[in-house]
């Protein structure tokens, strides 16, 4: 399944690999560093894709080094342009660097695309001290339902796994983590371009969320899940 990623097959169905929604999950990952109170000098963000991401969050901590892995060619061709004096890319998978040591770890969207995704997380364990996962919650009730909403994120974007909020926790809690903090963030509600069904279910989940936040999110969708680790 690495080949879409490899080749070009990726960029040709997600010709801007996502771009327009780095700013939103930069902003997500910021917003638990400061209300954990994280300093750092140093921070790795694992499959960077093309790096905006990164340079976001750059530009709002200036005081520290980033790095960006990727395995994709075509995102780090893209990535590479963009380097600065403090963010850096690179194209190689970091389970295979050594000595290597970060004050955060970033994963955004990217265990759910990992053929072995435990042995993955298993191996990012020691890179940082902290580690931010930003997660897809495929799996709520109206998701199985109606069935095409999984298969098609299968065949566009080569989501392999599938989770809801207890089965992520308990990847991460099984691969020897300890959960700092979670919050969920509205994904399918506040990220730009989204599908007319994820525009037309906004308004219940809007509505729903404050009153039964896992409720809301098991059976209607729509969220993702952003988890500190250590």
């Amino acid at each position: 399944m690495e080949q879409i990623y490899i080749s070009n097959q990726y960029a040709d169905l997600n010709p801007t690999w996502h771009e327009e929604d780095s700013p939103w999950k930069a902003a997500q990952i910021s917003k638990i560093i400061d209300k954990n109170r994280i300093s750092f000098s140093s921070l790795c963000e694992v499959g960077c894709g093309t790096g905006e991401i990164l340079l976001n969050l750059a530009r709002t901590y200036p005081q520290a080094k980033f790095d960006g892995y990727e395995v994709a060619p075509h995102a780090f061709q893209r990535a590479s342009l963009k380097t600065t004096s403090n963010v850096s890319f690179h194209l190689k998978d970091i389970l295979q660097e050594s000595d290597l040591h970060y004050d955060v770890l970033v994963i955004a969207d990217v265990i759910e695309h990992v053929e072995d995704y435990l042995s993955f997380i298993k191996g990012l364990r020691g890179l940082a001290r902290y580690k931010i996962f930003h997660i897809p919650l495929d799996l709520s009730v109206q998701s199985v339902l109606r069935g095409w909403p999984i298969t098609n994120l299968r065949k566009n974007v080569g989501h392999l796994h599938y989770f809801f909020k207890d089965t992520a926790l308990a990847s991460l809690t099984d691969c020897g983590y300890r959960i700092v903090d979670h919050a969920y963030t509205a994904s399918r509600i506040e990220l730009p371009k989204q599908a007319f069904s994820s525009r037309l279910m906004s308004l219940p989940r809007k509505l729903l969320f404050p009153l039964n936040p896992d409720l809301t999110v098991r059976v209607l969708g729509g969220y993702s899940l952003l988890v500190l680790a250590e």
